[in-house]
């Protein structure tokens, strides 16, 4: 008999995130499955508390608001930075780029162009979106055999 995924758990899986209009973000259903230990911070809150009580075999499709996943979008996280920080780059709205902060690189999306500056969000790309979670449970291991 298989166990319940409890916090502390081994799951290996298969799964993808998409968008409610099935745009796929992320899956791995056609690959190798992922393995990872509930709590251990390699997945948001909001995605572990879906598999809570599901067992190996146990397949769902969840959808996760998008403040149990990336956050919903935050006006403040879209700073106006000047045109000549690009240098000689071309810029165009929807494009990434990766900038310096105190942390090491932090990516941007350009989302518009007034006046000179150039509007860049920070936010996640998936910040205010629903999620849906698809997932196939493939293994459980208890936190005492791992």
């Amino acid at each position: 008999m298989s166990i319940p995924i409890d916090t502390g758990t081994t799951v290996t899986l298969h799964f993808s995130l998409a968008l409610e209009d099935g745009a796929v973000v992320d899956s791995n259903f056609e690959g190798k499955p992922a393995t990872f230990s509930i709590g251990d911070g390699n997945l948001l809150p909001g995605f572990e508390e879906t598999l809570l009580g599901l067992r190996a075999t146990d397949e769902g499709e969840f959808l996760v608001p998008p403040e149990k996943a990336f956050g919903q979008h935050n006006e403040q996280n879209v700073q106006a930075v000047a045109m000549d920080n690009f240098d000689e780059l071309e810029i165009e709205i929807g494009a990434m780029f990766s900038f310096q902060n105190g942390d090491g690189e932090l990516p941007g999306v350009i989302a518009d162009i007034v006046d000179g500056e150039v509007m860049v969000d920070f936010n996640h790309p998936l910040a205010g979106k629903n999620i849906v979670f698809k997932v196939n449970i493939i293994g459980v291991v208890p936190e005492n055999l791992h």
